[in-house]
């Protein structure tokens, strides 16, 4: 009878000890746990910032230049996640500051691009209210860009006085202010020590080539998209490079 005891009691203790001990399970799940949050961590991620010419006004999604970027990147072999793109036709640097505080963005980006003020110039703002206000949104640039000015790319301002729409309004006066905005952009870009791509030589091209301008006479097209992408391709390769 004290055997039988014996045994009931051993058995009993081991139940106990079984219980008492659930972490070998967990501990074998964590490796695998671990590994996917690796790889979800090893995503690059894209903010682009601007206007009509950041979300493609007249052209399909996969000529964005965003999207174009994207799929060039990873051609590259870079494990990109789709391009978050805020932007919309006719913002102008206070409309584009005021969507990003209403708009739910990560807290950090791999690559963030701003293009932004086309439409202040068509509008008749000073150049003065220009420069303060793309000074505050290239500083949220920056913030988005896990503070770091280097993984930001500001774009010049394409000039449309050469496009079908631009010609029939005073196309010298739209270059010279197109001009004098990106003085602007360049020199609080070059203050802050962020990126800088020219981009407004090759709009011009479409002075004499229709292919450049999409169907609407006004907006770049698909394959001007494309040439812009080229120029922008080799920076943004060396921002994410040196985040591997």
């Amino acid at each position: 009878m004290s055997r039988i005891l014996y045994l009931f009691l051993m058995f009993a203790g081991l139940a106990c000890t079984d219980k008492e001990n659930p972490v070998i399970m967990t501990a074998q799940q964590e490796p695998s746990d671990s590994n996917e949050n690796k790889n979800q961590d090893s995503s690059f991620y894209y903010l682009a910032l601007g206007d009509s010419y950041t979300i493609g006004e007249s052209v399909e999604e996969n000529e964005r230049f965003p999207v174009q970027l994207v799929e060039k990147l990873k051609a590259e072999g870079f494990e990109m996640q789709p391009a978050k793109i805020l932007a919309r036709t006719g913002w102008t640097t206070d409309e584009l500051a005021a969507a990003i505080d209403n708009e739910n963005l990560r807290e950090s980006y791999n690559l963030v691009t701003l293009l932004i003020g086309v439409n202040n110039q068509y509008r008749g703002r000073s150049a003065d209210e220009y420069r303060g206000e793309f000074r505050a949104l290239l500083q949220t640039a920056i913030d988005f860009a896990n503070n770091k000015a280097q993984n930001v790319i500001v774009i010049s301002i394409p000039d449309y006085g050469v496009t079908p729409f631009g010609k029939s309004r005073n196309p010298e006066q739209i270059a010279k202010e197109i001009d004098e905005y990106n003085t602007i952009n360049f020199q609080e870009t070059q203050q802050a020590n962020a990126r800088y791509v020219e981009i407004t030589a090759i709009s011009r091209e479409a002075l004499n080539d229709a292919t450049l301008v999409a169907s609407d006479g006004l907006h770049p097209s698909g394959e001007m998209y494309r040439r812009w992408v080229e120029k922008i391709l080799p920076e943004a390769k060396e921002i994410l490079e040196s985040q591997n």
